[in-house]
């Protein structure tokens, strides 16, 4: 009897586990079939089946603020529940198998092992250190050169102004430093270092002009006088550029001014551009003009030595230390001076072009400043010369050169008739001429400055009257070139010598 209710539950269990394990099967099919997982349900919310499972598209296991819940995601939404493990406190866990989430639990918490020191910084601190230190030893070493340099450029100068006062000698000339330090002929001007010391052994005495670029004073150095120009600020290229031409051309000529030293200073709490040159109390041939009236020997001799200077100025010299051709552009009697011996010479180097065939260059400069209106030649007028051309420049002085020669010819005695200093083309534009008048009467009109029939009686002047003529064709080819006026004008000086020794007058 025992033995028989035994068998009984035995078996009534068998029958029981087959019939949950059918359903398990049939549930498991009938899921699949719809593409759906049998997932374990546990939650508080009595969404799950009696046997603690659901369907769903995903299983899954969550873990929010200590409470745990297993159950299943539907298609819709189970993407955005799936990937919330980013909000701190929250851990969901998907899976996609059956019953997957049985045994799912929370993940141990990890223990946060210590940061570990982030030495990225170095990489950046190390290199910028290094540069540092090199920068500060590259700009260290930079300064003990300019201070070595500065401390021999001092011992240069005290060399030089030991040159320059030798003790137990006499003091010495300008022309005794020249030929010191230049060589013989045509040579360049002073170092550098000997014109700088010279600049500032110089004292300013009085002013003897001013114009609209600059004033010109006599100075003393050494007991001599000396001219000091003194550029203003808005004529530095002119400052520039002559003390270029000066610097770098054989420019020693008895009839070109004689250069001594440039220098820039500092008077007044201000900058000073000057140029040191030979000083001659006769003037310019402007001012000269105004007082002083010459015979025809007078007149030869100051004509001819402006046309020597003027062919020095035009003419290259091809040699181992050469002088390229240089054209004056503002050729006038301003800027002529006047020399103790009656001859003159030529200043003001400002506008100056260069030019050098074995060079094979045109330097033209950069200076803004334009020439003087009343002396410009045709072509300048109406702006058809050829800029490109070096001869087109020296056409110009040609021009100019004829303009000069016509004003020291009206302050020329002939026969006791002698004409009041005027400017070229007085009677014809007014005193501060515009550029369109000088164009309607030199371009237009073909206007040229009347000639006194005076001098046409004497054999001299109507000579340079003839002279003139010919530096004043409209054409700039037509007109002579300066070698040919010099040598006409030599081969009338040899005519008539003249001993001059009363050119300087009193006034």
């Amino acid at each position: 009897m025992g033995a028989a209710a035994m068998l009984m539950v035995v078996l009534t269990g068998i029958c029981l586990w087959t019939s949950t394990a059918l359903a398990a099967d049939q549930s498991f099919a009938r899921s699949s079939s719809n593409d759906e997982l049998l997932c374990t349900c546990k939650n508080l919310k009595e969404t799950c089946s009696r046997n603690g499972t659901c369907t769903g598209y995903r299983c899954f296991f969550t873990h929010v603020r200590g409470r745990e819940e297993k159950g299943c995601f539907q298609r819709d939404h189970y993407r955005e529940q799936c990937s919330t493990n980013s909000i701190p406190g929250v851990y969901v866990h998907c899976c996609t198998q059956n019953l997957c989430n049985a045994n799912s639990t929370t993940p141990p918490t990890p223990v946060p092992e210590p940061p570990e020191k982030d030495l990225g910084y170095l990489s950046v601190a190390v290199p910028l250190l290094v540069l540092l230190i090199v920068s500060m030893v590259a700009c260290g070493l930079v300064m003990w050169i300019r201070s070595r340099r500065r401390h021999q450029r001092l011992v240069n100068e005290d060399h030089n102004l030991t040159m320059l006062k030798a003790s137990g000698k006499a003091d010495p000339t300008y022309e005794d430093i020249f030929n010191e330090f230049c060589t013989s002929g045509s040579g360049t001007g002073l170092p550098y270092l000997v014109q700088r010391t010279m600049a500032r052994q110089i004292s300013l005495v009085e002013c003897v002009g001013k114009g609209r670029y600059g004033e010109v004073w006599r100075g003393t150095w050494m007991g001599e006088s000396v001219a000091v120009k003194i550029f203003s600020s808005r004529d530095e290229q002119s400052w520039i550029r002559e003390t270029e031409i000066y610097n770098t051309v054989q420019l020693r000529h008895d009839n070109i001014l004689g250069f001594i030293a440039s220098d820039m200073t500092s008077k007044n709490s201000s900058t000073q551009l000057w140029l040191i040159t030979h000083f001659h109390e006769l003037g310019s041939l402007y001012d000269f003009l105004q007082y002083s009236i010459l015979d025809p020997e007078q007149c030869l001799k100051m004509c001819l030595s402006v046309a020597c200077g003027l062919v020095h100025l035009h003419t290259e010299i091809f040699s181992c230390q050469g002088k390229p051709a240089i054209a004056h552009r503002d050729l006038k009697t301003r800027n002529i001076l006047v020399k103790l011996n009656g001859q003159c010479c030529i200043a003001d180097l400002g506008l100056a072009v260069m030019h050098s065939q074995t060079g094979d260059y045109l330097d033209v400069g950069s200076n803004p400043r334009v020439g003087t209106k009343r002396y410009m030649a045709p072509e300048v007028l109406d702006e058809s010369i050829r800029m490109d051309i070096f001869e087109s420049y020296k056409q110009t002085d040609i021009w100019a050169l004829g303009l000069v020669l016509w004003e020291i010819s009206r302050r020329t005695v002939v026969n006791g008739i002698v004409e009041e200093y005027r400017p070229p083309f007085f009677d014809m534009v007014p005193s501060d001429p515009s550029f369109e008048e000088m164009k309607k009467v030199v371009c237009v009109d073909q206007q040229r400055p009347s000639l006194h029939n005076r001098l046409h009686s004497h054999v001299i002047l109507s000579s340079i009257a003839k002279i003139m003529k010919e530096c004043w064709f409209q054409s700039p080819p037509a007109r002579l070139t300066a070698l040919r006026v010099r040598k006409t004008l030599s081969k009338l000086n040899q005519d008539h010598e003249y001993p001059i020794e009363k050119l300087k007058m009193d006034v």
